[in-house]
């Protein structure tokens, strides 16, 4: 019987541990979203894709993007259907031939530890990190994305 209750206890730690380390957007990237990106890509400060596209100077001179600040919409810019556009935004250039990292990257923090340190967050969470769009990318690829919730 104490054989048993070991294994038990043995199999729920071991399932608690490897879930914990998992990257989700409630626990891991909507707080580093709320306090790195929601001033300009909030409920409050930028409209729907579809409304910044038709004005997007308008929003641009407010130093405003497009509204990103709940899970869906960050499905929207990083799976389907402007796939991978989160990626793009964020990545720090170094698989890049020009070595430009993306516009958004700078946001990530203050100094280029931080702002590694939080790519890395969203690269785990997002699982398979690729700066291609929707035309480009192959379902095993798109297969690879995870943004568990």
């Amino acid at each position: 019987m104490k054989q048993i209750i070991f294994i038990w206890i043995a199999f729920i730690l071991i399932s608690f541990n490897a879930h914990a380390g998992e990257v989700t957007y409630r626990t891991h990237i909507q707080p580093l979203f709320n306090a790195k990106c929601i001033a300009c890509h909030g409920p409050d400060s930028a409209p729907e894709y579809d409304a910044f596209k038709s004005e997007k100077e308008k929003w641009l001179a407010k130093g405003k993007g497009m509204r990103m600040d709940t899970y869906s919409h960050l499905i929207f810019y990083t799976a389907w259907p402007d796939t991978g556009s989160l990626m793009r935004r964020l990545d720090d250039g170094k698989n890049r031939a020009d070595r430009k990292p993306g516009n958004m990257y700078q946001y990530l923090g203050t100094s280029e530890e931080e702002r590694q340190k939080n790519l890395k967050v969203f690269k785990e969470w997002v699982g398979h990190w690729t700066t291609k769009r929707w035309p480009e990318i192959t379902k095993e690829e798109m297969d690879k994305i995870k943004v568990k919730y």
